[in-house]
């Protein structure tokens, strides 16, 4: 398995668990909007079959949105307005591909037909990024909202994967091995402008644009372990911005982008060390712990205001879904039945 595979598994094993059952009443510090999350509640854990849901931010609300023996994947991609979701499902024919529902869970539409993932709205929300092995490995693929005019933008027997829209719509990174090692690429929206971002024997991934998109935080392991770096959006000033011997993995800039929340097992000298959510400043100061337990916590998701964030933890035994104040205070459980992936839907 490749390594780029290895070190996101490493971030997130311990989250990728059968959900358990179980009761309990929501409560939770005062966020507002709602929240797309998979679980697997309405089956027992080991049938691992799951299904998209959603709740108000306190935890109220949970609502089943997909009923369908098949896979339902997560994490969901909310249109930009918040009238839709983008998900993956197995339900037709086995194979994975991308589907489209309004935010009620009305009107669920397949949208591709040759296997597809990593499905990514435009910021105004007319197309769809995407990734698949449709024409023999990993390429990337847009579509407009609706599912037509697919058009392939990578064409090279590497891998191609992860692609991401910059916030103004009018440039894309993605991954790449087809120089040797996992790079940063970037292209513009039409496919054209290949430029190569990162240049180092080791790997470098998961790039993530700033709200202004001036910026670009990937992570790299070109100084022995995985650390968090950032860079302008043309690939000048690459800046270490995490430096310890565990592992950090980016995880999500601030609505902001004053902050970043990440993942690390900086605090846990155990052999089989845990997640915790940290967050530190734009330029990699202030770095603050914010979760603080023996299990591990992951998939860190900022509210639209930037007050909150909303993330999976195991801490109660299952994977279930938790939201805190953006400073770490008044972690609050929101889910009992197993729970994961949490996306905030961007219309409070």
């Amino acid at each position: 398995m490749r390594k780029l595979t290895a070190l996101i598994a490493l971030a997130f094993a311990a989250l990728l668990v059968a959900a358990a059952c179980g009761d309990g009443e929501p409560t939770g510090p005062s966020a507002t909007g709602e929240i797309a999350f998979a679980s697997c509640r309405a089956v027992k854990p080991a049938d691992q079959v799951c299904d998209i849901y959603v709740m108000n931010a306190d935890g109220s609300g949970q609502t089943r949105l997909t009923d369908n023996p098949a896979i339902a994947g997560s994490p969901v991609g909310w249109s930009p307005d918040g009238t839709q979701m983008a998900f993956l499902s197995t339900r037709d024919d086995g194979n994975t591909d991308i589907y489209v529902m309004n935010a009620d869970g009305s009107g669920q539409t397949r949208l591709t037909h040759n296997g597809a993932t990593q499905p990514a709205w435009s910021p105004d929300g007319s197309r769809i990024l995407f990734t698949s092995e449709r024409d023999g490995n990993s390429e990337i693929y847009v579509m407009n909202a609706d599912g037509s005019n697919v058009t392939r933008l990578t064409d090279n027997p590497a891998i191609d994967y992860g692609p991401y829209w910059s916030p103004d719509g009018s440039r894309i990174t993605f991954e790449s091995d087809r120089d040797g090692s996992f790079e940063v690429y970037v292209m513009n929206a039409d496919g054209s402008g290949l430029t190569r971002l990162t240049d180092n024997p080791t790997n470098n991934f998961g790039p993530g644009w700033s709200p202004d998109g001036s910026r670009i935080a990937f992570i790299s392991d070109r100084d022995g372990n995985a650390e968090i770096y950032v860079m302008q959006a043309v690939g000048t000033g690459q800046t270490r911005l995490t430096s310890n011997a565990a592992g950090d993995f980016f995880g999500a800039w601030s609505p902001d982008g004053t902050q970043i929340a990440f993942l690390s097992t900086r605090d846990d000298p155990s052999e089989n060390p845990n997640n915790e959510i940290y967050v530190m400043n734009a330029d990699g100061s202030g770095q603050t712990r914010l979760t603080n337990d023996p299990a591990s916590d992951g998939f860190p998701a900022w509210s639209p205001d930037g007050r909150h964030i909303a993330f999976t933890s195991n801490r109660d035994g299952n994977p279930e879904i938790y939201v805190m104040n953006a400073d770490g205070s008044g972690q609050t459980r929101l889910t009992h039945n197993g729970a994961i992936g949490p996306v905030w839907s961007p219309a409070e």
